[in-house]
Order: structure tokens, then C-alpha cells, then sequence
């Protein structure tokens, strides 16, 4: 990604709205959509050399929104607008605080022909008022002499108070400067919780200064897998971590863009790097390196010894030490795919049930939240954890993330416990996101319009318990922060609309033309999004007297697929898809794409007949009768 030194911070290039010299005019359709926004036709506002950007009180917070305003517009337009007193006869751009404003992120944009009013419930409320200005902008090629902003009435404020991307460290590294490209385009799209996945079996990845081995051993691993779970390694070494000042640095980042920071040590699963480093927190065996191979679950080591009191002495010096570096309320400690069959075995883990009079090692694990609780209570935090945290028995005040679907976050908050919902197929952003054939290796399918299509909040449980969602990148297979952008956009500006504006505003005829827009900006900021939606959605399945057909399709309802049987590429001269397909005799390959306006727009798919066969093979209890 292009980066221009800014007021002393790295700011990501514009990833704005398309202009060129013609049509230098704003536009508000924009990702996440305001909740209200009324244009009208009156004299517009003029953006030029002589506007001010105004803060209305001494706030300090808002001073140093200006300041980004102004580096925001600079990037945008090439204008720069002083930040300070009004001039004469200038327009300006008010910055101030309401308290009649009743969510505590939400803002008012006023434009009127000499002024823009952004204020604010608080200073992350005008943050995000200043984030709608921002997108509405067009690029602009060199500098604009002025930017024509239509007058428009503004009222928005966010549907969740949790709206959350997660980024998975451990599998593979990003560097302080490749987080803080991610924060900013979170804090583009309204996203205020960065949910920091530290610690797995693949890596350490933060400074503990008590334990110094976790990062001089635990954090380098001897090998890497090729692709996903394909049993092929690399057979290269790889490491890296974060400081303790890394880490104070990217948080103060963060902080400047009301992104607020959520570390996660996962434990007591998931633990075989810190074990590796530290044998002793080990049952029977800790593994001798870390990354030695996929055997986490019974043969390698890679749970946390329950029975130990060392276990629970390293733990609270670990967390001593993350809830000083971390401001914010909340600790993630995993709790996750546990394998408790060493347990079984120990006889420390045994004698442990024994004594606290555990029926089982799910109660075991249930005994080890509990105290992990305890522990973050002592330091003034709060306990989140993946929705395995439920088995054996549920900390008293545990924040439950609910993954595996959406029934452990409906279990735990009729139960009385908030919930921050992330289920798989919605929010699993390190999957398919289109056809399997032209994406990279992974195991399962979520689409842009799954994600849209998220509602965090079932029926049947009370809304106020669900604080919200978030995206969750896994990056077993995501091994470069480009490809980690692949992943995450444009699904999680899809998770970021239905968070902020809330699911009862969607609409995805109306989102994926905004989508659009935002792959032109995207192209001006060197972000590597996924065009994917765009791809033909391939369907075989057999009808019910026993005939193979093929269903094709796309997300957008405006494409053209053409398709051959005969192994000659597709195009708009070739046959178009009408009706489902049926393969003709001797036919070996079947070849797709996608047009609009006659113009090619997705990827040549090709599947062999063999493929084909083995999909509506494996799918035919589901659309067997399509």
C-alpha cells in the first residue's frame, strides 16, 4: 500500500470516492450507509485552498481529528485546508460536541453552501462523522483546484456498540507497519474493536519479559504448511514478534482512531508453542519445536497442564503483564478445540478433578476458565472467550464469542452472559469467498452475500445481550499480509455495514453497486480486495431421475455467463447461460465466465466433468431436487 508521513503518523493513501477533473463532486453512497442522509439541491458547499477546519472547543481529542481531516482531504483532492480560525468570506468545517446526541458514537453532518457541521456525541462520534465526509470524497488525479460537496442533512449513530475484525498473528506474522495499514481502513469503515489473535501452536508472538523464552523459542517455528492442511511443509524456519514498545505503539495508533485493541493469549489449548519454550507446563511430553507438524490433537502436546500450580503461576504472570500493556476492558483467553486426552491421562490433571470434585475433563477446562477469570478480575479486566468456554460450566461474568454457529452465543445469553457473535458461515472471512477452483486453497464457502446477510441477533434471545460481531481471519493459509487484504475485503466492509447500520437496513441491491465504488478506491490505495463476487457461482446437482445439471449464477443480478463443452475458452460469441445445463455426450470440461456490458468481468472457471460429477455427488442430499 502507497503511505504518505503525515502529522507525524502513518496514514494509509486515500480510499476515497472516484473523481476526475470533470466531475469533482462528493457522494454520500457510501459503505457503511448512514442511517439517514437527505441531498438536496441547494447551493453546495466549495471545498478550496481558503477552507478552515474549525474545532469549536478546546477538546484536544477533536484537535487532533482536524488534523487528520486535514491529511484525509490532503491525500483525497491534493487540497490542504488550514486548520484554525475561519477567514473572511472562507468556508469552514465545524467540528464540535452535542451532548443532545444520544449514542455515544453516533454524530449530525450538516452541508450548506458555507459551512459543514460534523458534531458529535463524543470525539469518536465526530470521528465517524469525519469518516462519511471522508469517503464521499472523490480521488482526485494530481490536485483539484476545489471540490463541489452537494448540502445534505446527516443523522447516524452505529447499531452495535462491538463491531469487530479479527486478525490471526501466530499462523504468520504482520509486521507493526502492516497493522496499522488494517487499523486504518477499520477506522475508515466505522470498525472500532481490532481483535489481536497473539498466541497459537504455530507461534508466540509477544514479549513477555518474565518469560523470555516464549519469544526466543516459542516464536519460531521450523517449518510452515503449504496451503491449507495439505500434510506439505515448506521446510523453512519462520518467527517474529512484538515487543512490549511495538505493541504500546501500535495501540496508541489505534487509540487515535477509536479502534480499541483486544488481545488474545489462547489458552489452555492451542498452547504448544509455550510449551515448547517451557516444558514444565506440559502433562507428559511438551513437542521439542514448534512446527514440527500438524499433530495438536493426541499426539503432540499442545494443552496447558490443568493439575500444575505452575500452570496458574505462569498464567498470572503472563496476563500481569498483558493487562498492563492493554487499556482496554477486555482479555481473550481462547478456550477453544481443547484436547483434554492428556488430561485423561495425567495423574496431576486426575488428582485435580478429584480434589474439586470435577465430574469430568470438560469440567476440568470449565475449572480452568473459572480461575482465569478470577485472575483478570484482579487486574481489572474482563474475560472473553470462544463459545467452548460453555462446556463443563460458564464463568460467572465471561463475554461468550460464539463461533461454532450461533447456538452457544444463544445458550449463553439466555443465560445472563453478553455475547459477541461470529459464526462460521457469516463471519469466517479466511474462507471461499467465490467459485473453490479460482481461489486460494482453503476448506469451506462464505460469500460476500453470506456475510451481508448476517444478523447477529436471533429471535429468540434478548437484543441487549448481544453486544455485537466481527469478522475472523485464521491465517494457516494466508501467509502475507497482501493476501490477509484478499481475505478481508470486501466481506468485512459487508460485516462492517450490517454492524453499524444493523441488518434490518440491508439491502444488497443496494450494496454491491456501493461495493463497486469502493473497488475504484480500493485500486487507489493498492488494496489487494477480491473481486470474487463477480465470479459465476457453479451448482451441479442431480435431478430426480438421475440426471447431472448445472446450475450457474452470480451475486450481482446484472451479469451475463457464457459457457463451452467443447474445451475453447468463452466469450460473449459463445453460448449464454439460460436454463440449467446438461453435459453433452463425450464432453470433458466445462468452461465459465462472466460479462457485463459486453465486457468480460470475472474469471474463466474450468471444471472438468469428473469435478462436476463428485460436487453434485457430495451435495445431492441438498439440492438433489433443485
Amino acid at each position: 500500500m502507497n503511505l504518505k508521513l503525515l502529522t507525524g503518523v502513518i496514514v494509509s493513501t486515500a480510499f476515497l470516492l472516484p473523481g476526475s477533473a470533470s466531475g469533482q463532486t462528493a457522494d454520500f453512497n457510501i459503505v457503511p450507509q448512514p442511517l439517514q442522509a437527505d441531498v438536496t439541491n441547494d447551493a453546495p458547499f466549495i471545498l478550496n485552498g481558503k477552507t478552515s477546519i474549525v474545532v469549536a472547543t478546546s477538546n484536544n481529542d477533536l484537535k487532533r481529528n482536524a488534523t487528520l481531516l486535514a491529511s484525509y482531504i490532503e491525500q483525497t483532492t491534493g487540497v490542504r485546508p488550514t486548520v484554525g480560525k475561519q477567514g473572511k468570506d472562507a468556508t469552514a468545517i465545524v467540528l464540535s460536541i452535542d451532548k443532545t446526541i444520544s449514542n455515544a458514537e453516533g454524530y449530525k453532518l450538516d452541508v450548506d453552501a458555507k459551512r459543514i457541521s460534523i458534531a458529535g456525541a463524543s470525539a469518536a462520534g465526530v470521528f465517524y462523522g469525519i469518516q462519511t465526509l471522508r469517503k464521499s470524497l472523490p480521488v482526485v488525479s494530481g490536485k483539484a483546484s476545489q471540490v463541489t460537496i452537494p448540502c445534505a442533512h446527516i443523522v447516524d449513530a452505529p447499531r452495535f456498540s462491538y463491531r469487530g475484525t479479527h486478525l490471526d498473528v501466530s499462523r504468520h506474522f504482520v509486521s507493526t507497519d502492516e497493522i496499522r495499514q488494517f487499523i486504518d481502513i477499520l477506522a475508515l469503515h466505522n470498525i472500532n474493536r481490532f481483535h489481536w489473535h497473539l498466541t497459537d501452536d504455530q507461534g508466540w508472538r509477544i514479549e513477555i519479559k518474565k518469560y523470555p523464552l516464549l519469544t526466543e523459542v516459542g516464536s519460531k517455528r521450523t517449518q510452515t504448511v503449504i496451503g491449507h492442511n495439505t500434510g506439505k511443509y515448506d521446510g523453512k524456519p519462520y518467527g517474529g514478534f512484538y515487543t512490549q514498545e511495538d505493541v504500546k505503539e501500535v495501540l496508541a495508533y489505534a487509540a487515535e482512531r477509536y479502534v480499541r485493541v483486544i488481545p488474545e493469549i489462547d489458552v489452555p489449548g492451542h498452547s504448544l508453542a509455550a510449551l515448547v519454550a517451557y516444558p514444565d507446563l506440559a502433562c507428559m511430553k511438551a513437542p521439542s519445536a514448534v512446527g514440527v507438524g500438524n499433530k495438536f490433537y493426541g499426539e503432540d502436546e499442545n494443552t496447558l497442564c490443568v493439575g500444575k500450580d505452575a500452570t496458574f503461576e505462569f498464567m498470572d504472570k503472563v496476563l500481569t503483564e498483558v493487562a498492563a500493556l492493554f487499556p482496554d476492558e477486555y482479555i481473550h483467553i481462547g478456550g477453544d478445540e481443547c484436547f483434554k486426552g492428556f488430561w485423561h491421562k495425567c495423574p496431576r490433571c486426575q488428582a485435580r478433578m478429584k480434589a474439586e470434585n470435577l465430574k469430568n475433563e470438560n469440567e476440568l477446562q470449565s475449572y480452568f476458565i473459572h480461575r482465569m477469570e478470577s485472575i483478570l478480575k484482579e487486574k481489572g479486566k474482563k474475560l472473553i472467550g470462544w463459545d467452548e468456554i460453555i462446556d463443563g460450566g460458564l464463568a460467572p461474568d465471561a463475554t461468550v464469542m460464539s463461533w461454532r454457529g450461533m447456538e452457544g452465543g444463544i445458550k449463553s445469553a439466555k443465560a445472563g452472559h453478553h455475547v459477541i457473535m461470529t459464526p462460521t458461515e457469516h463471519c469466517y472471512i479466511d474462507l471461499w469467498q467465490g467459485e473453490p477452483s479460482v481461489e486460494p486453497d482453503t476448506y469451506s464457502m462464505c460469500r460476500l452475500k453470506d456475510s451481508y446477510s448476517f444478523n447477529p441477533v436471533p429471535d429468540s434471545v434478548p437484543a441487549e445481550m448481544i453486544l455485537g460481531g466481527q469478522g475472523n481471519l485464521w491465517a494457516e493459509s494466508v501467509p502475507t499480509f497482501r493476501h490477509a487484504e484478499y481475505m478481508t475485503w470486501p466481506r468485512g466492509w459487508a460485516l462492517a455495514e450490517v454492524l453499524w447500520t444493523g441488518p434490518s437496513k440491508t439491502d444488497w441491491d443496494r450494496f454491491w453497486p456501493r461495493v463497486e465504488r469502493h473497488f475504484v478506491r480500493a485500486d487507489q490505495a493498492q488494496i489487494n480486495y477480491a473481486r470474487s463476487m463477480y465470479n459465476a457461482i457453479v451448482t451441479p446437482y442431480y435431478t430426480k431421475d438421475g440426471v447431472l445439471e448445472i446450475k450457474l449464477d452470480s451475486e450481482p443480478g446484472n451479469l451475463d455467463i457464457y459457457y463451452t463443452f467443447d474445451n475453447t475458452d468463452p466469450d460473449n460469441f459463445t453460448p449464454k447461460y439460460e436454463a440449467p445445463l446438461r453435459i453433452p455426450k463425450n464432453a470433458t470440461w466445462l468452461r465459465i465466465v462472466t460479462y457485463r456490458d459486453n465486457k468480460p468481468i470475472g474469471k474463466v472457471i474450468t471444471l472438468t466433468i469428473k469435478e462436476l460429477e463428485k460436487r453434485a455427488d457430495n451435495t445431492r442430499h441438498v439440492v438433489g431436487n433443485l
